[in-house]
């Protein structure tokens, strides 16, 4: 797997929740922080985000922006210099039962005044998070540009399609979907923010070539001398480049992203500790145990536990994300 790919499967949880929405007048819908991510894409009309802390964010149709640290935010219809937005907005979970289901085709010239929206909400295990997505800012922004991210546009015009739940195969066909917009999203800002730490080091040949060889075989007896043979550079110039882009040495970003695997397969599989350190590339439970107390702060067999209490929490039924569930 490569690098985003493996990024994003180590925190996904469950399935992602989705709507498409059309909402006219003014409105207003408050999103709480969470553990989590959240994407919008104005389908028709236009709207603003209002992300705490942060600046207003204007979005027209055919915009999409990804929240991916859960910030919380108001989402609403009320023209710039309107007073009260953030005070009227009802909690999202409420303003959603209020809003009007969407289906059919997009109506961009419907001229009613009205905004088409689609709602997308991930859950994610945030203490695993790969400094890729750590990266990102708090609001990615991604304007609609005529040739602009194809394959998003895409992935935006079939989900479109399938959030009307009358076709047959749709409740099938929406989790994949909604997975592939959350790494079409990461891609267009990988493609866009050239000049941060993790698009320049998926860009840099070395350092792109260490990376996939890493996430390709993380069990492997990995060494510096090995991976600058397969990065085809010396040592020296492998662990200077790769510890400028990615922030740590090689091998020293191998042990944290075992430590990631390791947790990731005791939060999703009944895997013993012996196998789940042989997957990983320790030798034995008892040094898995202890690089990962020194990495989590608890031992393996506690993470679990905290990890099946989290999961059945999660499976209960819920309100929306933002509507006051907590971190």
């Amino acid at each position: 797997m490569d690098v985003v790919s493996d990024a994003i499967s180590a925190v996904h949880l469950g399935h992602p929740s989705s709507h498409r929405v059309r909402a006219a007048g003014a409105w207003s819908a408050r999103s709480e922080p969470y553990d989590g991510a959240a994407c919008y894409v104005v389908l028709s009309g236009g709207c603003r985000l209002l992300p705490d802390g942060g600046a207003p964010v204007q979005l027209g149709a055919g915009d999409a922006v990804l929240l991916p640290h859960g910030t919380g935010h108001v989402i609403t219809g009320t023209a710039a210099g309107t007073a009260g937005p953030r005070a009227a907005a009802l909690p999202f979970a409420r303003w959603l039962a209020t809003a009007e289901p969407a289906t059919g085709p997009v109506r961009p010239g419907s001229g009613d005044g009205g905004t088409e929206l689609l709602c997308g909400t991930y859950w994610l295990d945030c203490s695993g998070l790969h400094p890729l997505l750590r990266e990102l800012p708090d609001v990615v922004h991604l304007p609609a540009r005529v040739g602009g991210h194809p394959e998003l546009r895409a992935a935006i015009e079939l989900l479109a399609g399938e959030l009307d739940t009358r076709r047959p195969g749709s409740c099938a066909a929406l989790p994949p979907l909604l997975d592939l917009l959350l790494v079409y999203l990461v891609r267009a800002w990988l493609t866009e923010a050239t000049g941060d730490r993790w698009p320049r080091a998926l860009g840099d040949p070395v350092t792109a070539a260490a990376l996939r060889a890493l996430h390709a075989d993380p069990a492997a007896p990995w060494s510096t001398e090995r991976l600058a043979r397969e990065a085809g550079v010396s040592r020296a110039t492998l662990t200077r480049r790769f510890t400028a882009l990615v922030g740590r040495p090689p091998m020293g970003y191998l042990t944290w992203w075992r430590l990631i695997l390791a947790a990731t397969r005791l939060r999703d599989t009944t895997d013993t500790l012996a196998t789940v350190a042989r997957h990983v590339g320790y030798g034995s439970p008892y040094a898995l145990s202890h690089a990962f107390a020194r990495e989590f702060g608890t031992t393996p067999g506690r993470y679990r536990v905290r990890a099946a209490e989290r999961a059945t929490t999660l499976a209960r039924p819920r309100p929306e994300p933002g509507s006051g569930h907590p971190r």
